[in-house]
């Protein structure tokens, strides 16, 4: 006989919220096998394989279209996903190049006791507030993560 997990079971097996596994759900990404009589979502072995390759391939940066595109059309080889995440950590190191540069500059000033030009001083502060606003968008994303988690725990301990 086959084994079923409940979504809250399921959340519990992989770190992801149930929050998120319904979303999922939602958008096709990522379905149930099937459904209880009661109406509960029930996942077997093969949506515990296709979850790990979401995960997977979300952990490598790609987006949930790309990974939805990837696997139902197949439309990115192994060569292809690498290729994209290639890119991304390029495009990731230039900007903190651009940011080491610009403080670079302003501390060279500094250090000569000149102040640094309006134009410099307003470069650095949007390369600083654009580093500044990644690293505040993974924070939001890691509480948002933690609130569902802890309302997971709330609504187990109510039934």
């Amino acid at each position: 006989m086959q084994q079923y997990w409940k979504v809250g079971d399921l959340a519990k097996l992989t770190g992801l919220t149930v929050r998120t596994l319904r979303f999922y759900d939602q958008i096709g990404l990522f379905s149930p096998s099937g459904h209880s009589d009661t109406g509960h979502r029930l996942y077997n072995e093969a949506d515990i394989k296709r979850l790990h390759q979401i995960v997977s391939l979300k952990d490598l940066g790609l987006s949930l279209e790309e990974i939805q595109s990837i696997l139902k059309e197949h439309t990115y080889t192994p060569s292809d996903i690498v290729e994209i995440q290639i890119e991304r950590v390029r495009k990731n190191v230039k900007a903190q190049q651009k940011l080491l540069a610009e403080l670079e500059r302003v501390a060279e000033r500094m250090n000569k006791q000149e102040p640094p030009s309006v134009e410099a001083f307003i470069s650095l502060l949007e390369t600083m507030k654009l580093s500044h606003e990644k690293h505040i968008i993974e924070r939001r994303l890691n509480w948002e993560r933690r609130l569902d988690l802890l309302g997971d725990f709330l609504n187990d301990n109510e039934t």
